[in-house]
């Protein structure tokens, strides 16, 4: 399997999401690409849901998209759609690629502005910090009335993978 690495995805928290139960939802994440899919648990009876979890996906080819869905877990029926999102993970890569090393925690190297082609609902901030790079975002859900997600994202290089010398 030619992985270029893995991607480490930390699902902090969902902020004003849709009400799919009569006065709030049962919120939970899932994030996929190609045949993989991960997922949060559930938080109950909570459209403003914290669930701090961090989710990890292989990436095997840049261009595959990285989506993340919301859902209100339903008992009975089926789960109800509350918006989704892409994660674009090239702004960070572009960062890896420059093969930054030893620069003071906290360093900013990039700024991702929110625009029509990306689901930023907010500038999103590319740091250095104890020799990762993080990208913090807050993505703004698609196919929905309202609705967001905070995540942080982190490339993870495999010992033996092909890595990021594309």
């Amino acid at each position: 399997m030619d992985v270029l690495g893995l991607l480490r995805i930390r699902v902090r928290r969902g902020i004003n999401l849709a009400v799919r139960d009569t006065v709030s939802s049962d919120p939970y994440c899932v994030v996929s690409s190609g045949t993989q899919k991960v997922k949060t648990k559930v938080v109950r009876g909570n459209c403003n849901p914290v669930w701090n979890e961090e989710l990890t996906i292989y990436v095997k080819d840049l261009d595959v998209p990285i989506n993340l869905s919301v859902y209100d877990k339903d008992t009975f029926t089926v789960d109800d759609n509350m918006g989704n999102a892409q994660i674009d993970i090239k702004p960070l890569i572009e960062c890896l690629k420059m093969g930054l090393q030893g620069l003071p925690d906290g360093t900013k190297v990039d700024r991702v502005q929110p625009n029509r082609n990306n689901c930023l609902a907010d500038e999103s901030c590319i740091i250095w910090n104890r020799g990762k790079m993080t990208q913090e975002m807050i993505l703004r859900l698609r196919n929905v009335e309202c609705g967001e997600v905070e995540i942080q994202i982190e490339w993870i290089e495999l010992p033996g993978s092909k890595g990021l010398q594309i």
